[in-house]
């Protein structure tokens, strides 16, 4: 099974360093990774660091990629996704990057597999500029799950979707991940999201680590006062499942 270490990774745009000395343990595939922490905290560029777009201090390994899969593909928050094409020309666009063109039966049907799994299959031949914010990121999703990725970043894929499809997505990703063996780390601002989906938790602000760990160790009263700025409590339903309740925010520190 695949698993991702991080260490000593760091980061700099220009002068200005956006994190330091990021060390994991290795995170392992068949489950997923929330990383959180305040705005700005360098969630969006530890991503592109992991994946390579950015260069810096520290070690990626990658351990036991399979032949034939793509180690990482990072999911942006801003797909930029070109307007002129299709949902189904922009999904195969991603599915050839690097390879021939020549395009086989059983990548036409690892698309159709994709766009119906993600309930999108009814806009594969809509302009993508024709799409609401919504649809266009459950294309992003289906792009990257296209390219068979061992570890996939998802940097806040949720944000534009009503809580319907958050669930039906987080739902289908979970699922995915552990048929799959497939590493995936998400951005989520949504920490109750975390505590449900996520076996595992990452915590950055101010450029470093704060906390990394299994989920229910990691959100704490503590980390939410220390990080958030928040008073809060962690508490579970009656389903057993834990939930963040906010009671105030606390002056900055």
């Amino acid at each position: 099974m695949v698993s991702l270490k991080l260490d000593r990774l760091g980061a700099r745009y220009g002068r200005a360093e956006i994190f330091s000395n990021i060390t994991t343990d290795r995170l392992m595939g068949g489950e997923l990774t929330a990383l959180i922490g305040p705005n700005a905290a360098g969630k969006s560029t530890l991503f592109k660091r992991i994946a390579g777009l950015l260069k810096g201090a520290g070690t990626v390994t990658v351990e036991d990629v399979r032949d034939g899969r793509l180690p990482v593909c990072y999911m942006p928050q801003d797909t930029g996704a070109n307007a002129v094409l299709t949902v189904y020309e922009s999904v195969l666009l991603a599915a050839k990057q690097g390879s021939a063109w020549r395009v086989s039966d059983g990548e036409l049907s690892a698309i159709d597999s994709v766009l119906d799994a993600l309930k999108i299959a009814d806009l594969g031949f809509r302009d993508l500029g024709a799409l609401s914010g919504g649809q266009r990121q459950l294309v992003a999703i289906a792009q990257a799950l296209v390219r068979r990725p061992e570890t996939l970043l998802m940097d806040e894929p949720t944000s534009a979707l009503d809580l319907h499809r958050q669930i039906e997505v987080l739902d289908f990703m979970q699922g995915l991940a552990a048929e799959q063996g497939m590493a995936v780390l998400i951005a989520l601002h949504d920490l109750n999201h975390a505590l449900r989906y996520c076996a595992q938790t990452m915590v950055i602000s101010g450029g470093r680590l704060i906390a990394s760990g299994p989920t229910r160790e990691v959100i704490t009263p503590d980390m939410l006062r220390d990080v958030y700025r928040v008073e809060a409590r962690v508490e579970h339903c009656s389903q057993g499942m834990p939930m963040v309740i906010v009671d105030k925010a606390l002056s900055a520190a």
